[in-house]
C-alpha cells in the first residue's frame, strides 16, 4: 500500500512539474527549415522509444520465463553452436534501422542547406553575420544598416546568412528557425533561413568560444515586411554612422547591449571572401608565389653549376 502511494505521489510531482515547462525551441519550429529538423526528431525520438520498449519487454519476458526457478535442479540447457534466424535478426534490424535513419538525415540535409521550399522564387535577404569576442554583428548590405545583438528580419522572405568570425571558431543558431551552423574566421559559410511567423526568438553562438561564450547572445525579431521596411526607413533617420575606429573598439573583447549604425563594416572591412577567403589568403599571394619562383630559380641554377664542376 505504502509502494503504491508512493508510486502515485511521483506520478503526480512529475506531471506537475512539467505543465510547467515550455516547450523545447527545437520541437517549436516557425520555419520551414526548423520544421524539417524538428519532425526529424520527433520521428527519432518515436522510433528509438519504441526499440527500447521492445527490448525491454524482451528482457522481462526472458527472465520470467527461463528462470532458474522454473527448472529442474538436474536441468543442464542444450549445447547449441548457434542460430541463423537470431543471428540474421540481431544484425540485420539494427542494419535496417541504420539504413533508415541516415537516408532520412540525408535528405533533409539537402533540405536545409537549400533555400527553403516555397521561397524559390523570391530575392532573399542577405545579412552577414560575424561574431567576435562576445557580440554579434549583423550587416544589412542592401538596407546599408548595421546591428549589434539583435537582428531584425521579415516573414515570408527567404533569408541568407553569411556566417564569418573575427576571433575563435563560433556557431549561429536560431533554434526556432533552422540549425547551427559554424562561423570561422577566414571563410564565410552560408545559411538559408526563413521565418513564416511573427515573433521573438532567441539566437546564440552552440560552441564554447570562451569565457564570455555563456552570455553570447542576441535576439531576433520577425515581422512583417512592411513593418521590416518602417524599421529601415527610422534606422536611416537616427542612428549614427558606423566608422572604421568605431567598429574595432566594438571588436574588443567583452560583452555590450543592443546598437544599431547606418552603413556597414564591410566597406572598410569587408569579409574574408574571393581572394580574401580560406588558406588561398595566406598561402596563395603573388609575394609567396614569386618567393617560390626566385628558390625556384636559385635551385636550377645552383644545379647548372654543380654540373659544370662535375665535368
Amino acid at each position: 500500500m505504502k509502494l503504491k502511494r508512493a508510486l502515485l505521489l511521483a506520478i503526480i510531482t512529475i506531471a506537475t512539474v512539467l505543465t510547467g515547462c515550455e516547450p523545447l525551441a527545437v520541437l517549436d519550429p516557425k520555419g520551414p527549415q526548423a520544421e524539417v529538423q524538428a519532425n526529424d526528431i520527433v520521428m527519432s525520438i518515436w522510433l528509438m522509444s519504441g526499440i527500447v520498449i521492445v527490448v525491454f519487454a524482451m528482457l522481462a519476458y526472458m527472465l520470467i520465463k527461463y528462470r532458474a526457478s522454473k527448472q529442474k535442479k538436474d536441468y543442464e540447457p542444450p549445447h547449441i553452436e548457434g542460430n541463423i534466424w537470431v543471428e540474421a535478426i540481431c544484425v540485420g534490424i539494427p542494419v535496417l534501422i541504420v539504413a533508415f535513419l541516415s537516408f532520412v538525415s540525408v535528405q533533409s540535409n539537402y533540405k536545409v542547406e537549400a533555400t527553403p521550399p516555397g521561397y524559390e522564387d523570391k530575392e532573399p535577404l542577405v545579412v552577414y553575420a560575424s561574431s567576435s569576442n562576445w557580440k554579434w554583428h549583423f550587416s544589412y548590405p542592401e538596407e546599408d544598416i548595421e546591428t549589434v545583438n539583435y537582428l531584425y528580419i521579415p516573414t515570408d522572405r527567404a533569408l541568407e546568412f553569411k556566417l564569418y568570425s573575427f576571433g575563435p571558431i563560433t556557431s549561429f543558431w536560431i533554434p526556432q528557425l533552422g540549425g547551427q551552423k559554424y562561423a570561422m574566421a577566414d571563410m564565410v559559410t552560408t545559411l538559408h533561413l526563413a521565418a513564416d511567423h511573427p515573433g521573438e526568438f532567441m539566437g546564440r553562438n552552440a560552441n564554447f568560444s570562451g569565457k564570455g561564450f555563456a552570455e553570447n547572445t542576441f535576439d531576433v525579431t520577425a515581422m512583417s515586411p512592411v513593418e521590416f521596411d518602417e524599421w529601415v526607413e527610422e534606422v536611416h533617420k537616427t542612428a549614427d554612422p558606423i566608422t572604421e575606429d568605431k567598429f574595432e573598439e566594438l571588436l574588443e573583447p567583452g560583452h555590450l547591449g543592443k546598437m544599431t549604425f547606418t552603413g556597414t563594416h564591410l566597406d572598410f572591412k569587408p569579409a574574408p571572401e574571393g581572394e580574401n577567403s580560406g588558406h588561398q589568403h595566406h598561402h596563395g599571394s603573388n609575394d609567396d608565389e614569386e618567393e617560390n619562383h626566385d628558390n625556384h630559380e636559385e635551385n636550377e641554377d645552383h644545379e647548372d653549376h654543380s654540373d659544370h664542376s662535375g665535368h
